[in-house]
């Protein structure tokens, strides 16, 4: 302990009030142990206030305008002005309710909050730095501690993010006026969903992209449905081509990027959006202190319990490895308090959905065909073409299709992929079957309402099991 620290002690000190840290908490003390939560700059994390709910209300607002400026097929004449100004206050007041929420509920629970930086200081003390002069800091001694202190954006050398010109994922969702040209580096998840929201939003948007293709962690035939469309909203794609220097110019910046053959090109734009993944927050906690030595990566192994290779030093969310995604820290930070308690919990990754919010949607949870063909099973596969779907026509939304993948021999659902609207939402129904071992027959042979988009989740099922009514059987 440091001479002037202020010394306290607690059963579970969880570091991070991001999506895996503060739901650790809450439920840690609704089970009754004595808990703090430290957090150095927003309860919500990186998720609440610079990721996942931003980036969805800037989204609803390009949807609405585009949706408004392109609707004459259906009678509606309209050519909206976006206010970005008023968008982006929205939206931060969106941001605002939400995180302002996770305070008040920590607090009702009985988590002692405490803002400052954590650091450990040797097993079963950490040190908490307070921001501002003369606040000084406190030590706390803990029983089990839970890091969850989440990733941050990847830096391309040269290319630090000012918030200016060169903007991580954050800056471009601080963006207070509709850029005319924006270059997006990267066309992974996040560098696809900004570029159709920006595009929506009147940018002309080009993508440079090292790899052959949009969305590479992803089937073709699922990107491919993405990139279709992003290139209907004037997205254009620069593959094989990877950021090597920018220039300031008179009106914005000038970016120069290289082949593996050694050619050069060069774009110009007002800025340059860097999104090219995340990496874990692991290098400020003091780890060494207490002997626990991270990935090359920079990520911390744990048991499927979440414990770290240090006795009663846990992991959740970003920093406990892939996938990289709020619902998974929330559930791992769910089971590790649970099994801190004394409670039985055990993760469960096979039925963990993704989703990438672009347009279409996507929602993917559990095995693709291939992934199940590796793993020994005999895979049958069903699919429903949103064209055929009355609703998503209705929608003028057809692109797309859901797919469900199952055991031939059991009828078991293994996973899911759909590439529609509100495939986010659409992905949940198979997600619960996986957990609860449902069959294709269970999914065929539930109703659904008509006209929805679920029905398309049934009649990939059905068609499946060689029973399709609305499309072509396989």
């Amino acid at each position: 302990m440091v001479v002037g620290d202020i010394a306290t002690g607690t059963e579970l000190l969880v570091i991070g009030a991001g999506p895996g840290g503060y739901v650790a908490a809450i439920r840690a003390a609704q089970l009754g142990l004595d808990t703090t939560l430290v957090e150095k700059d927003a309860y919500g994390g990186v998720c609440l206030n610079r990721g996942c709910i931003p980036s969805k209300a800037l989204i609803t607002g390009a949807d609405t305008a585009h949706a408004a400026r392109t609707a004459e097929e259906m009678g509606v004449h309209a050519d909206p002005a976006v206010d970005m100004a008023a968008l982006s206050g929205w939206k931060d007041d969106v941001v605002d309710q939400l995180t302002g929420g996770v305070e008040k509920l920590c607090k009702a629970n009985g988590v002692k909050l405490i803002e400052g930086t954590a650091e450990f200081d040797s097993k079963g003390s950490v040190r908490v730095a307070h921001d501002g002069d003369g606040q000084g800091s406190e030590t706390i001694e803990y029983e089990h501690a839970i890091i969850a202190t989440g990733s941050r954006p990847i830096e391309i050398p040269g290319f630090e993010y000012d918030g200016e010109r060169i903007l991580s994922s954050k800056g471009a969702l601080n963006l207070t006026s509709v850029p005319d040209d924006l270059l997006v580096v990267g066309a992974g998840y996040i560098g696809m969903e900004l570029s159709t929201t920006y595009a929506k939003l009147g940018s002309n948007v080009e993508v440079i992209e090292m790899l052959d293709s949009a969305l590479p962690v992803y089937e073709d035939d699922v990107a491919r449905v993405v990139r279709d469309r992003a290139e209907e909203l004037g997205v254009g794609f620069n593959f094989g081509e990877g950021a090597s220097e920018w220039t300031e110019t008179a009106d914005g910046v000038r970016l120069t990027t290289e082949t593996d053959d050694g050619g050069e090109s060069t774009y110009e734009a007002d800025h340059i959006l860097v999104a090219v993944g995340r990496q874990p927050v692991t290098d400020t906690l003091g780890l060494e202190s207490i002997g626990l030595e991270p990935t090359e990566a920079g990520f911390l192994d744990t048991d499927e319990f979440g414990e770290t290779d240090v006795e009663n030093v846990y992991a959740v969310g970003d920093v406990a490895g892939e996938p990289m995604l709020a619902h998974k820290a929330s559930a791992e930070g769910e089971v590790v308090a649970e099994r801190i308690a004394g409670e039985p919990s055990a993760m469960d990754f096979q039925s963990i959905p993704g989703a990438v919010f672009t347009d279409p949607e996507i929602g993917t949870v559990g095995m693709t065909e291939a992934e199940a063909e590796d793993a020994g099973f005999e895979p049958v596969v069903g699919q429903m073409p949103m064209n055929a779907s009355g609703r998503a026509l209705t929608l003028n939304e057809p692109e797309g299709f859901a797919r469900v993948v199952a055991d031939d021999e059991t009828g078991f659902v293994l996973g899911a992929q759909i590439v529609a609207p509100e495939a986010s939402e659409l992905i949940g129904e198979v997600g619960v079957a996986i957990e609860m071992g449902a069959t294709l027959d269970d999914i065929a042979s539930t109703v659904h309402t008509h006209p929805t988009l679920s029905e398309a989740v049934m009649e990939a099922a059905m068609n499946a099991s060689g029973h399709a009514v609305h499309t072509l059987n396989r």
